[in-house]
């Protein structure tokens, strides 16, 4: 897979980054070198390898998974920058 300055162009956009014209072509070498490395991982045998969850084999201290209502929502939506009653207030993102 390779990349060019139209497609650059278009990822910048979808992910609403502020690429100027010079540094288009720049950025589309270096996202097709990542990209060549990426593919490179895929040639690795990986049969017979169990996947890894963790580097250690320890158990982490678990807490009860308990459903509160947080007890005090004027302390959670203190630094909220907008809110409607005790919700958070959000502008609309989808029409």
């Amino acid at each position: 897979m390779s990349l060019d300055k139209n497609d650059v162009r278009r990822v910048a956009f979808l992910a609403r980054i502020r690429v100027d014209e010079d540094d288009l072509e720049p950025v589309a070498r270096d996202l097709n070198n990542i990209i060549g490395w990426v593919e490179q991982l895929a040639e690795v045998d990986t049969d017979g390898v169990e996947p890894l969850t963790g580097v250690t084999g320890m158990t982490l201290k678990r807490r009860d998974d308990v459903v509160t209502d947080g007890g005090d929502p004027d302390k959670v939506l203190r630094n909220a920058p907008d809110r409607v009653g005790d919700f958070y207030a959000v502008p609309k993102v989808v029409e």
